[in-house]
């Protein structure tokens, strides 16, 4: 099998081959800490853990770059305005917040809901300010190639020269001529609109704290160069894989190539973006009151059934949620979970493999492992997952234990590299959430066929209403009584 990927810049899917055997490297934009996180940031980092996860399957070493943007125009506005006479905070805001305290709880944030939604932490995950210096040096190497000049007007500002690199707007297919001006910076001593900011001098009224001293001028980084100086640090001037959401194509990913590419870097040799998330359809939006927060999710599901709702889709394409998404996730959650229960409750859990092996080849297992190493195709993988269920049922429900027990080996394989089992920093949640199940209903089936034999009818039926209660089915059969979870 070949792992193929789509690359935004050549509009193409092409077959994945690592810079450096055996191993592959990924960045991908973390969050602008300046508020709560939304539900497109988590989509965000569940489709590109997924993709790790895939890699790590196929027995690369993968080391994972996710940025902390906390030094930005947005954080300075947000704390100037905690500081304000009749600030009116909305929930989980601080009144007169110093911008560098505000970014840190809300980097908190971000962090409770990556770990509870069961993202794995990246190799590294550098902080924006924590780099001035790396910043500085890619600044300068623009410069001494003429593709950077400080601002005309001596404001400090330094700005990249669209102008000068040929290849501007490759990434978008864009032509230059029919670009808006850049919209990160004054329009203050600038050659030409549309370039964007490296360097933003200081202003009158702006914290001393959001500013370092620089061969320009007092001021703080461009958004943009940020994550070209982090990622070259930690990745090398040529890596395998920049992801990040659709939004950030144009200007931010556009800008990022042109700057590190004029610097000599050949930087991403792939670039990937996952699709956006609307409601019913339509674009999220808090003035129109129709956006769902991941804590709204998790408030109305399980960790476990939030992510996989957020992670069903194709990576690529829009993820739209109606009031039903999670309950339908739910639903198809509890089918995976009433079969490794059942199978737990004859086999245990001692599967006798190592998570990362094949295991059995089935249809539904190659069929697994095709969609996953095209394009990162979680519907079709999903597909084959539900596709094991049901044989594993049956196997089951025949008594074939050596078929049964393949398909519990392998839907355990695919839960975990899709990160179904690691929710809430615990590896194997669910199987060892299904073996608990599997003990308890076992013993209510053991108590209710007792009673069954005694003839106390009554003591039977009410076992059977309690466990129905619980949302277990159970049915009789000629071999004896089997249950299953109650679908919605």
């Amino acid at each position: 099998m070949t792992l193929r990927f789509y690359d935004t810049a050549s509009a193409e899917v092409r077959n994945f081959v690592p810079l450096v055997a055996g191993r592959a490297s990924l960045y991908y934009c973390g969050a602008t800490v300046q508020g709560m996180p939304h539900v497109g940031h988590i989509r965000s980092a569940i489709a590109f853990d997924q993709l790790t996860r895939w890699l790590t399957h196929r027995g690369l070493r993968v080391t994972v770059v996710r940025n902390v943007t906390d030094i930005d125009d947005k954080i300075l506005a947000k704390s100037e305005a905690s500081f304000a006479s009749g600030f009116q905070p909305e929930p989980g805001e601080v009144p007169g917040e110093e911008w560098w305290a505000l970014a840190y709880r809300y980097e908190q944030e971000f962090l409770k809901a990556y770990d509870a939604l069961g993202v794995s932490r990246p190799t590294y995950e550098p902080r924006a300010t924590g780099h001035i210096p790396e910043m500085h040096a890619l600044i300068q190497q623009l410069i001494d190639r003429g593709h950077a000049y400080p601002a005309l007007d001596d404001s400090g500002d330094v700005y990249f020269d669209v102008r000068s690199w040929s290849k501007y707007g490759a990434l978008t297919r864009q032509n230059i001529d029919d670009l808006q001006a850049a919209a990160d910076a004054d329009p203050r001593g600038k050659r030409d609109p549309r370039d964007f900011a490296l360097w933003k001098g200081s202003k009158e009224g702006e914290p001393a704290t959001a500013s370092w001293p620089s061969p320009w001028g007092a001021g703080r980084p461009g958004w943009h160069l940020e994550c070209s100086a982090m990622v070259t640090k930690y990745l090398g001037t040529e890596f395998d894989i920049h992801g990040g959401g659709l939004d950030l194509r144009f200007p931010h990913h556009e800008n990022e190539m042109a700057q590190s590419q004029a610097a000599g870097h050949p930087f991403a040799n792939f670039w990937m973006h996952n699709g956006m998330v609307t409601y019913d359809g339509e674009k999220m939006s808090k003035s129109i009151g129709n956006t769902i927060s991941p804590s709204e999710m998790l408030e109305l599901a399980s960790p476990r059934v939030v992510r996989y709702y957020l992670g069903q889709a194709h990576y690529r394409s829009i993820l739209d949620y109606r009031p039903t998404s999670l309950q339908e996730a739910a639903a198809a959650v509890e089918r995976i979970d009433g079969f490794l229960a059942k199978a737990a409750a004859r086999f245990g859990t001692d599967f006798g493999f190592v998570t990362g092996d094949y295991g059995p080849s089935t249809g539904a297992v190659d069929a697994f492992y095709a969609a996953m190493d095209d394009d990162l195709n979680v519907p079709r993988a999903l597909a084959a997952l539900h596709e094991t269920v049901r044989a594993g049922n049956t196997a089951l429900a025949d008594g074939d234990d050596d078929s049964a027990r393949k398909a519990m080996h392998a839907v355990v394989i695919m839960t975990d590299v899709l990160g179904l089992n690691a929710v809430a920093g615990s590896e194997k949640a669910s199987t060892r959430e299904a073996e608990a199940l599997a003990v308890l209903v076992e013993a209510q089936l053991a108590a209710r066929a007792t009673a069954r034999a005694g003839k106390d009818w009554a003591a039977s039926d009410a076992i059977r209403d309690t466990l129905n209660e619980a949302g277990v089915v159970v049915e009789d059969g000629p071999d004896g009584a089997t249950w299953s979870l109650k679908r919605d």
